[in-house]
């Protein structure tokens, strides 16, 4: 087995992340590539709206004028590869923004584009098979976008024929990552544990400074830092095992409990993580603190992929507006709730006398009176003296938003007493671009590969007989633990961390104990019955939960969770990011003799 190690820099989580990221990897000794993840589903969203303005637009502006203008000089100088699916919904445009760029700092680098993703010039012999993955209806009218989550496999074709910077469309983040270890490794599509090693490095990396103490339950453990928290840094061995760490004198940390909380994030069954190369098992991964912010990864497992690819495709569904009045004084969220009851009940008026339909959805959150923890909120806050009433509609027409919008900032004056705007001026009434996800056959998706415009020869890898995916056994039945004597609840979060997250209307809260010797406990006490209790407030489906005994970890799958997910939602939280917030409060009941011996009372 070769000794050779593959050196990766995770440069950016998302489309708006700080720009320090690049910065930082520049100076890692022996730095191999630098990847930039900008595509989340969200900001497909944000990019059809954009690109539905402007046809020049539709793509990740940040990966040129923050990421490559500061330091392409320096990239060219140490040879450091740069992988970014930065192309999002206009690959050409970005790809002629990035050749206009090499030409004014007077650097040669030779450019791969990976396309193929955009579904859109085929887009009716789509629909004809098309059923979205959860409910499984047809796909709707008015498409604004349709993409494929392509693979790795082409990211590796760019980098085998030469190319020193890769700029994709749409494709499952980790393949940012899988991409060049295929290439430098020369793994084949059988080579199926090291793909889900890849996989799984792929995850950790994609999410930026969030793996290496960023969005840390501990944060007061890393907050020290925050104003320079460090990016991650894979080191990858030619077996798949890998050792997570970030540069030098950078703020945050590595151990197994951040990387753990990473690997948790956005997940659903953990034993099925499909990918478009590899289904993988994250299960028996581990984790072994090395000091000095390095974490050894090993574990990840391989089945052969499925023969289909991801559609994420989004689509115009009327429009949204949301208002934010500051309500201050006595009983203040009593008054702003009174107040958001009064604007929806005149408005429906106004409705019917103009022949206007009703709403197709409202929300309604007094921020300030823990509005996010529903029926666990602490009733002493409704006796706050200052809240924010965000108050939210959806609308079949923009008539009927704007209408909303007018009437909102019309009870200024005719209402609760204490009011002030939270930002100037009436809210505005915006297109509400929601996510149809499906399937499409691999065989139905032509990828295209090019380096510096000429085509690279490049074939899909064949599908071996993957057979039907099984789903892990869910955890279905409650732990139960001995309490001898008196029994005390304590908060969950002095025996675990978490992390939440989410994928279009699902979210995910991933637990992860402290101390194996706390988990027994945390099974108990955290059942599906309690948590779907405790979610009662926003998880209209079924809520799923699975084991991680690599880590000691808990994976909770609350279905139809986000009202509709993504930039569709009129929720306060439409990305589950506050949810395991909320659920380290739960009460985890212990013997009074274990909890003082584990020193977790008080």
């Amino acid at each position: 087995m070769s000794d050779k190690i593959v050196r990766i820099g995770g440069a950016s989580g998302y489309w708006g992340d700080t720009s320090i990221g690049p910065a930082q990897l520049i100076g890692v000794a022996g730095l191999d590539y630098m990847v930039f993840d900008y595509l989340a589903e969200i900001t497909m969203s944000i990019l059809a709206k954009a690109k539905a303005k402007d046809p020049n637009a539709g793509y990740a502006t940040d990966f040129i004028t923050q990421a490559m203008r500061p330091l392409i000089g320096q990239i060219s100088e140490k040879k450091i590869r740069v992988v970014a699916n930065a192309g999002g919904l206009n690959l050409a445009a970005c790809r002629r923004a990035l050749e206009q760029l090499m030409a004014e700092a007077g650097v040669s680098l030779r450019i791969g584009t990976v396309e193929g993703d955009d579904l859109s010039p085929q887009l009716e012999r789509v629909r004809k098979t098309a059923r979205e993955m959860d409910s499984g209806a047809a796909m709707p009218d008015r498409m604004l976008s349709v993409n494929a989550y392509l693979g790795a496999f082409p990211i590796a074709a760019a980098l085998d024929a030469g190319a020193d910077i890769v700029v994709t469309g749409r494709c499952v983040d980790s393949a940012l990552i899988a991409g060049p270890l295929i290439h430098e490794f020369g793994w084949k599509s059988d080579d199926l544990d090291r793909l889900a090693a890849a996989g799984l490095a792929g995850h950790l990396l994609e999410c930026g400074a969030q793996a290496t103490g960023g969005n840390f339950t501990d944060w007061d453990q890393t907050a020290d830092g925050w104003d320079n928290t460090g990016f991650p840094v894979a080191e990858v061995s030619a077996d798949g095992s890998f050792v997570v760490t970030k540069p030098n004198g950078t703020g945050g940390k590595v151990t197994p409990l951040t990387i753990g909380e990473q690997m948790l994030y956005e997940i659903g069954d953990p034993g099925t993580y499909i990918l478009p190369d590899v289904v993988c098992d994250f299960r028996q991964v581990t984790m072994t603190d090395l000091g000095q912010d390095r974490v050894r990864i090993a574990g990840a497992r391989g089945a052969p992929p499925t023969a289909q690819y991801k559609v994420s495709a989004t689509y115009l569904d009327g429009y949204a507006c949301v208002g934010n009045f500051v309500v201050a004084g006595e009983h203040a969220a009593a008054k702003a709730r009174l107040q958001g009851q009064a604007v929806l009940t005149k408005v429906r008026r106004l409705f019917e006398r103009q022949g206007l339909a009703d709403f197709t959805r409202t929300s309604m959150q007094i921020i300030g009176s823990e509005s996010l923890y529903g029926d666990a909120a602490n009733p002493v806050l409704e006796l706050s003296r200052e809240v924010v009433l965000r108050l939210g509609i959806h609308h079949p027409s923009r008539e009927g938003a704007d209408l909303f919008s007018k009437e909102f900032i019309g009870a200024g004056l005719s209402m609760a007493p204490g009011l002030t705007l939270l930002s100037p001026g009436r809210p505005k009434a915006s297109p509400v671009v929601r996510l149809y996800s499906c399937f499409i056959d691999k065989s139905d998706v032509e990828i295209s590969v090019k380096v510096d415009g000429n085509p690279v020869s490049f074939t899909t890898p064949a599908v071996r007989s993957h057979g039907d995916i099984i789903a892990s056994p869910e955890d279905g039945h409650e732990a139960t633990t001995s309490l001898d004597g008196n029994a005390v609840d304590v908060p969950l979060r002095r025996l675990a961390v978490a992390r939440s997250g989410d994928k279009g209307d699902k979210a995910n809260i991933g637990v992860i104990a402290r101390s194996a010797k706390y988990l027994p406990a945390i099974r108990a006490s955290l059942t599906v019955q309690k948590v779907q209790e405790h979610f009662a407030h926003v998880a209209e489906g079924r809520i799923e939960r699975f084991d991680l005994p690599g880590i000691g970890g808990i994976n909770f799958l609350l279905h139809q969770a986000l009202g509709g997910g993504g930039a569709a939602s009129l929720n306060l939280d439409p990305q589950a990011k506050t949810y395991a917030q909320v659920l380290l409060d739960i009460p985890i009941r212990l013997s009074e003799s274990d909890a003082r011996a584990w020193n977790v009372i008080g």
